[in-house]
């Protein structure tokens, strides 16, 4: 149990939050990559809180994720704990759900919205929520739209932080330009397979004092080690587009006698501007593995032979 080395921490941007570097995603406790029980859950985050990774980040469209975390939260002392939610802008559902129809951008949504989080959680604030896959940009940074929102929330400190989580780049720049950002979200865009948000993303948040948590570094689970082929034989990543390139890279590591995990998320820490992977984990040895991988630094050399390998021949 103590040879588990101490998990490093970041800033999160102007935020002045030290975060882990591999914050705990909580998608899991939803029921999305297999069941967690309310006494796993429990356990999980205690050992989390342990082993240094205080950092929950949580959203309603995560399932049944809220309800679960609660108890655990309760039984910590909150200085000890770094929450982040989210406002699900996905559809119209009340609170969460896709494709059921064009979201309620309002301010007035937003605010309840966190408001009933906070009850749920029985907590007084957010460390920072994030505006979540909206598919339209234009609205969220309307007057009296969702971002107006979360700013009445930061003034009454119900909300600490307010930023944006979602994938096109171009609806993050526009964020950005508001100047009232102070950490976002990107996913499957900075890994071992692609690096598209070094393009422009990183840069502009970089020069912006803007935190960055870099989602899917580990590409729902493709590079954790994992027998990909088995998994596909199984039906599990079969028609997944990454998966070819996962697989390529896996048997590399295979061959170079090289953790697939500690590459996955040692690669992600090597880029100074992204402050946190937020990564799920089921069980005490998922996250025992995660924290592991994210204190042991691998040789130069390692490096050098997988961007020849890999980066060289152009990154995607």
């Amino acid at each position: 149990m103590n040879s588990i080395p101490a998990v490093p921490r970041r800033r999160l941007g102007r935020s002045g939050l030290s975060i882990p570097v591999v914050p705990f995603g909580t998608q899991g406790f939803g029921g999305n990559f297999g069941p967690v029980s309310d006494e796993g859950a429990v356990v999980l985050i205690h050992r989390a809180v342990e082993l240094g990774v205080n950092h929950f980040d949580c959203a309603r469209c995560y399932g049944d994720s809220l309800r679960e975390r609660r108890p655990a939260l309760r039984a910590i002392p909150g200085q000890r704990l770094i929450v982040t939610g989210r406002v699900c802008c996905d559809s119209a559902a009340k609170w969460r759900g896709y494709d059921e129809g064009r979201p309620d951008y309002s301010a007035e949504r937003a605010m309840s919205d966190v408001e009933d989080q906070l009850e749920l959680l029985r907590t007084t604030y957010f460390d920072g929520v994030l505006i979540h896959d909206p598919p339209e940009i234009e609205p969220t940074l309307a007057t009296g739209g969702t971002l107006e929102g979360l700013l009445r929330l930061k003034a009454r400190r119900l909300v600490r932080n307010v930023g944006f989580g979602m994938r096109p780049h171009g609806f993050h720049l526009a964020a950005l330009a508001t100047g009232e950002v102070d950490f976002f979200l990107c996913f499957s865009d900075y890994n071992l397979i692609r690096q598209t948000a070094a393009e422009r993303l990183l840069p502009a948040a970089a020069e912006a004092g803007v935190g960055v948590m870099n989602g899917w570094s580990i590409m729902q689970g493709l590079l954790t080690g994992v027998d990909i082929a088995a998994a596909q034989e199984a039906g599990r990543w079969r028609n997944h587009r990454d998966a070819p390139r996962a697989l390529e890279i896996q048997r590399w590591c295979q061959k170079e006698a090289i953790d697939l995990l500690t590459l996955a998320i040692q690669f992600c820490l090597r880029e100074e501007r992204i402050h946190g992977n937020p990564i799920g984990s089921l069980n005490i040895a998922q996250l025992e593995a995660n924290v592991r991988a994210a204190a042991t630094p691998l040789p130069e050399e390692v490096w050098r032979r997988f961007g020849e390998r890999f980066l060289d021949a152009g990154a995607r």
